[in-house]
């Protein structure tokens, strides 16, 4: 049962990873007016550094969810 528990959560744990890289490059992106020419992100550099931390941020949790020791 433990391991069936820590099966999944490492699933979920890397779904959110990838959730935050997909978010941080579209915020890149938009923040380049490279995609997306709709609403407030566009043109705006600042965005560019708040999608490149989300993505980074996203990938350490994608490695950590992934590489960690299941004890037990």
């Amino acid at each position: 049962m433990r391991s069936a528990f820590n099966a999944i959560m490492r699933i979920v744990s890397s779904l959110i990873g990838l959730a935050m890289i997909a978010a941080g490059l579209v915020w890149i992106l938009q923040g380049l007016d490279l995609a997306f020419r709709v609403g407030f992100m566009v043109g705006q550099k600042r965005w560019v550094l708040y999608g490149a931390i989300l993505a980074l941020v996203g990938i350490a949790q994608l490695v950590w969810s992934n590489t960690r020791q299941v004890r037990g």
